[in-house]
């Protein structure tokens, strides 16, 4: 009866985040219908980066190389190993358009068309643009028209998602990451969603830990470019963007002191995302309690840097 009862609770909770999210349509103006949410994690799917001291991504590990721990514990089976190499971008830029993010809009419009111009490959790669405050809104819809995607963003204006002010920011990445990512083919293309917020949220209905899930099941890094919060206030958005960063395979960016630095950054980002592994395999128990379980990659000696995420939540079934 209380397996049941948490499914019934957890449609409703799914339902209700539609309906608000009908707020927000696409910019041909109709709303997206949400399929069925369903997770497992009886087999765990890893993307992961290498790179050696040089900087340069190292592109020809073994599996005889790596050890492998989940929860102190090494898997049942590795089910599966290879290199993605060149995979075509999918990206969501995710742009914060809250009252508290008013005096960084600008700069963050600018890295973001930054990025679109410069890593972006007309032929291959595809974006989305995300407006988001209160209600979150497709500004731009998939595409690889560079044109669009500057003007999308060019037009980015603080506070037009707020009807009622605040910042849902879980519920905006758990759309990108389900309803947008997660219906195209995200097992053969780098997905990432790069988050430009201060990470505060005080109106989503999803938590961090539904957040991680789904975009982990959609093979979705998320990037994050932390605006500095207000010196005066105690934020806990610094560590919830961090958490998101590591817990999905992705980075935390600090505002950048200069052109040079985003360059450096939106690099990176290709670098990780043109250049990963895909590692499969069975854990050795699950409790299906909604536990935390941490993944630990050891790598080689010639590996000096690895961006992997910090592990995933056992779902209860």
């Amino acid at each position: 009866m209380r397996l049941a009862m948490t499914a019934v609770c957890a449609a409703i909770l799914v339902a209700f985040c539609a309906a608000r999210w009908a707020h927000g349509q696409t910019s041909a103006g109709s709303t997206e219908q949400l399929p069925p949410f369903k997770l497992s994690v009886d087999e765990v799917s890893l993307r992961f980066h290498a790179s050696g001291a040089d900087g340069l991504a190292v592109n020809d590990l073994k599996l005889d190389e790596l050890s492998l721990l989940d929860n102190g514990s090494p898997p049942r089976r590795i089910v599966a190993f290879s290199p993605l190499q060149n995979l075509p971008i999918r990206a969501g830029i995710l742009l914060d358009t809250s009252a508290s993010m008013a005096a960084h809009l600008g700069v963050d419009r600018a890295v973001s068309i930054e990025f679109a111009q410069r890593v972006l490959r007309q032929r291959n790669d595809q974006a989305f643009v995300m407006e988001f405050g209160y209600i979150s809104n497709i500004a731009q819809t998939w595409t690889s028209d560079t044109s669009a995607l500057t003007r999308s963003i060019g037009q980015a204006v603080t506070g037009r998602d707020n009807p009622l002010g605040g910042t849902a920011l879980f519920d905006t990445l758990f759309r990108a990451c389900f309803t947008v990512i997660g219906q195209v083919d995200h097992a053969r293309s780098g997905n990432v969603i790069l988050l430009f917020s201060d990470g505060e949220d005080n109106h989503s209905y999803m938590s961090l830990a539904e957040v991680v899930n789904v975009c982990q099941k959609s093979n979705t890094a998320i990037y994050t470019f932390r605006a500095e919060p207000n010196p005066s206030l105690w934020s806990s958005g610094p560590k919830v963007l961090s958490d998101l960063a590591a817990q999905t395979g992705g980075r935390a960016f600090a505002s950048a002191d200069s052109e040079a630095e985003v360059v450096s950054d939106l690099l990176q980002i290709e670098a990780d995302l043109r250049n990963e592994y895909r590692l499969i395999y069975n854990p050795p128990a699950l409790q299906h309690d909604g536990a935390f379980h941490r993944i630990e990659l050891k790598m080689p000696e010639r590996v000096a840097s690895m961006v992997i995420r910090s592990g995933y939540y056992d779902r209860p079934r």
